[in-house]
């Protein structure tokens, strides 16, 4: 039997060499050239593995014993770090997580995109001073442990298993504390818990949303009914409780769906919105709105965009998938024209709020998605020179890529969330676009996800 035939079979223990870190923050090795990826292991270990899962094409393993361990391993800080997989790389020090990143990207572009990382200039991952409590928002689950009693967390990684946590060290403080309180008043209220199994209950989600800048807080009750039992004393005991709070509304999602938010919100108490600030610009931000969750890198990650874009005044811009305005507005003092467009009706209000508040005229936006709102300005008459584009993690639609190759901007800045996708949709357009460079962004320390700002340049003779 050759090297090529030998297959792997679920709890076999095999010994492995890791190699790097795989998308998803696992190390990555190779036992008879299959790959293997093992949940927490690092680069450079000697590990003896447990075949967990197999796949066609790879298996998962969990470490039994690590023969020689990593000079970059620390002990993670939270106390339910390897139960609640939100985070994956507290157990990397912080400096080699920057490092994997980058390689992240530059595994995903030599995979998808056939490009060697060596050819493009990926710049060393811009971190943060302090890596903790730097979510402005958190979105717990809400159920009940053996003994009844209501806790509010993730799912544990891979299952339905609900794991409460009441101090979550990557989210901000006033987050973490309202959850709490909000935990306790609903017990306290006896308002029904919804069972996922039984499709019964009312309270699934419990949100909240902080100004770090303001100091605002939001809290969102998403139930699976219409109808919110005690309603008003809920309300009361918050404002008795958490006077920071300026904004109480409910959301209502009744589908079976893994999404958080429902179409469906009611305004409870408060304003409708809650305010923040990023440099100089203030953001008026609705319950459903998607705004960046880590406000410090932010700030840096837009001032990339900017550097990116390189507007000198003269130049058309397209903010994709603008949300409420958050990346056209930082840039539009150097633009002629700003035009977004997004989904989410509610975040076209907001966008359009936030150019009026700051005085921003150049700015226009329309509800819609961006493949079907470029071509009607085409036809128009109105060509933009530069696109910036935010899409969600699974990237650019075929419609927009399309239209984009038709459209010719001399310049594309593309924010990415996701390697992969950013590496496939680069794929697409290198016939026409060259990539100059790639900034990675630390929007997640703790975890293995990786932002990026991208600058496309359109070749000459297209």
């Amino acid at each position: 039997m050759n090297q090529q035939e030998v297959k792997l079979e679920q709890g076999q223990t095999i010994p492995l060499t890791i190699k790097r870190l795989g998308i998803n923050g696992e190390g990555v090795g190779y036992f008879k050239r299959q790959v293997v990826f093992v949940h927490g292991a690092l680069p450079g270990e000697e590990v003896v593995a447990e075949v967990t899962r197999i796949h066609p094409k790879f298996a998962e393993a969990s470490i039994k014993k690590i023969r020689k361990e990593s000079a970059d391993r620390v002990t993670p800080p939270c106390p339910v770090y390897y139960e609640c997989g939100g985070c994956q790389l507290q157990h990397i020090g912080y400096d080699r997580q920057l490092k994997e990143k980058r390689d992240i990207i530059v595994q995903a572009l030599e995979r998808h995109a056939k490009v060697s990382g060596e050819s493009i200039d990926i710049r060393e991952t811009i971190g943060m001073e302090n890596p903790w409590h730097y979510r402005n928002k958190s979105q717990f689950q809400v159920g009940t442990n053996q003994n009844g009693e209501i806790i509010a967390g993730l799912y544990a990684l891979n299952t339905h298993r609900l794991i409460d946590i009441p101090e979550c060290i990557v989210q901000h403080p006033k987050s973490n504390r309202a959850t709490r309180i909000v935990k306790k008043i609903i017990a306290k209220l006896q308002i029904p818990i919804y069972n996922e199994r039984k499709k019964k209950g009312v309270v699934r989600t419990v949100v909240t949303r902080v100004g770090f800048n303001t100091g605002e807080l939001q809290i969102v009750i998403i139930t699976a009914t219409d109808t919110l039992p005690k309603r008003d004393e809920l309300i009361a005991e918050i404002k008795k409780q958490l006077p920071e709070v300026k904004s109480v509304v409910q959301n209502i999602n009744s589908k079976n769906t893994s999404m958080i938010f429902g179409e469906k919100s009611i305004h409870l108490s408060g304003e409708n919105l809650i305010r923040e600030t990023l440099g100089d610009m203030s953001y008026e931000l609705s319950a459903r709105t998607f705004f960046q969750l880590n406000p410090i890198q932010t700030v840096k990650m837009y001032d990339e965009v900017k550097k990116a874009a390189g507007l000198t005044g003269t130049e058309r811009v397209v903010d994709a998938y603008c949300g409420v305005g958050t990346i056209g507005l930082w840039v539009a003092d150097s633009a002629k024209e700003i035009r977004g467009m997004d989904v989410i009706k509610e975040s076209i209000q907001d966008a359009r709020k936030n150019a009026a508040r700051h005085g921003v005229k150049n700015a226009k936006y329309e509800v819609g998605k961006a493949e079907d709102i470029m071509p009607k300005w085409i036809k128009e008459g109105w060509k933009p020179d530069v696109l910036i584009v935010d899409p969600p993690r699974t990237g650019l639609d075929d419609k927009l890529l399309q239209t984009i190759i038709k459209v010719k901007p001399k310049k594309i800045v593309y924010v990415s969330c996701n390697p992969s996708t950013l590496a496939k949709n680069i794929q697409t357009l290198s016939r026409l676009y060259k990539v100059n460079s790639i900034q990675p962004v630390d929007m997640f320390p703790q975890t293995a996800q990786v932002e990026s700002v991208s600058q496309l340049i359109l070749k000459k003779g297209n």
